[in-house]
């Protein structure tokens, strides 16, 4: 066999014994708690979870479920096959990852309002930087404070707003109606303007996989945005027996070509000295990079490489065609 067959023998000799695994689990594991609906219960602590190649939040501590919106199970394999919703949690995300996510998604239609977002957080006080593009690409500045709203949105409060060759005294000064008519027509997804507020939903600015749940706090710390959901203090959290994971029970979970009946299975990072470093449209990668054990109930704890550890093989140069009848390169 060449040797570079070698990573998908593995790979498939890995996902043969997971499987088989997985087929005992369903005959001889006792049953958890399901959830309603087909849902997976999660919790997660320690995890710097990748939305994108630029887009990544850090989960402190997270208790929720996967709600399946398509089919009757999640899928690891498909994103948009269910939301993440969270019923306790406390994540961070960070200033610039915000800001890749107001410019590559929320803002990303040819016609929408404003271009070029930047975010930075200077003496407790999100500034925002960017163009007015319907009004010749102007540059302009807010400064705005942040504070959970009563429906468990993310209201961002103007404060300073400036901008150049142009009189405004507030926001609705500077974007006049454009924001409220782009969201009517779709063309602006997450956020809405409010008198001289804006209101962030992260159930509809984020990409997939989706979240939802009640946002009760926010706050700013160093050049992160700090959101809290439900009430992490006063939640139950389930123990278990590591330190940076992502744990998932009852119901059913497909990942890959198997199938988990009533789930039990807990991702963990070997290296516990930094988060776990976790890419869904990476995990095969991580995986095979690990390992996995069975407990005496069949449930698997997949001990998983960071991503940001992988080893990535270097690209290898194409060789350029000889000449047919001169044979010189």
């Amino acid at each position: 066999m060449l040797p570079s067959a070698a990573p998908r023998r593995v790979a498939s000799m890995m996902m043969a014994s997971l499987c088989l695994l997985c087929q005992l689990m369903a005959q001889e594991k006792p049953a958890h708690d399901q959830q309603p609906g087909g849902a997976v219960h999660v919790q997660m602590h320690d995890v710097m979870y990748h939305y994108t190649d630029n887009v990544a939040v850090y989960i402190r501590q997270l208790a929720g479920e996967l709600v399946p919106q398509k089919g009757a199970m999640p899928v690891f394999d498909d994103k948009n096959s269910f939301t993440l919703h969270v019923t306790a949690a406390e994540m961070a995300i960070a200033s610039d990852a915000m800001a890749n996510v107001l410019n590559q998604y929320v803002f990303s239609s040819k016609d929408a309002p404003i271009k070029d977002v930047s975010l930075s957080i200077e003496k407790g006080r999100l500034k925002i930087k960017g163009k007015l593009h319907k009004k010749g690409d102007i540059s302009f500045e807010t400064e705005s404070s942040l504070s959970a709203t009563p429906d468990g949105k993310i209201r961002l409060h103007s404060e300073k707003v400036r901008a150049l060759h142009l009189p405004v005294k507030g926001l609705m000064d500077l974007f006049g109606i454009e924001i409220a008519d782009l969201i009517k027509t779709g063309k602006v997804r997450g956020v809405k303007a409010e008198k001289d507020d804006l209101i962030l939903d992260p159930e509809q600015a984020l990409p997939p996989p989706h979240i939802s749940g009640r946002i009760t706090q926010v706050r700013l710390e160093g050049n992160n945005i700090v959101e809290i959901f439900g009430s992490p203090a006063t939640y139950k959290w389930a123990e278990v027996s590591a330190r940076n994971y992502m744990a998932y029970q009852g119901n059913r979970l497909k990942f890959g070509k198997l199938t988990m009946e009533d789930t039990d299975m807990v991702l963990i990072d070997p290296d516990p000295r930094d988060p776990f470093d976790f890419y869904l449209d990476h995990y095969k990668d991580q995986l095979v990079a690990g390992y996995t054990k069975t407990t005496p109930v069949f449930g698997l704890r997949v001990f998983m490489v960071d991503y940001s550890k992988l080893r990535r093989p270097a690209l290898r140069k194409k060789p350029v065609a000889k000449s047919k009848r001169t044979g010189v390169m």
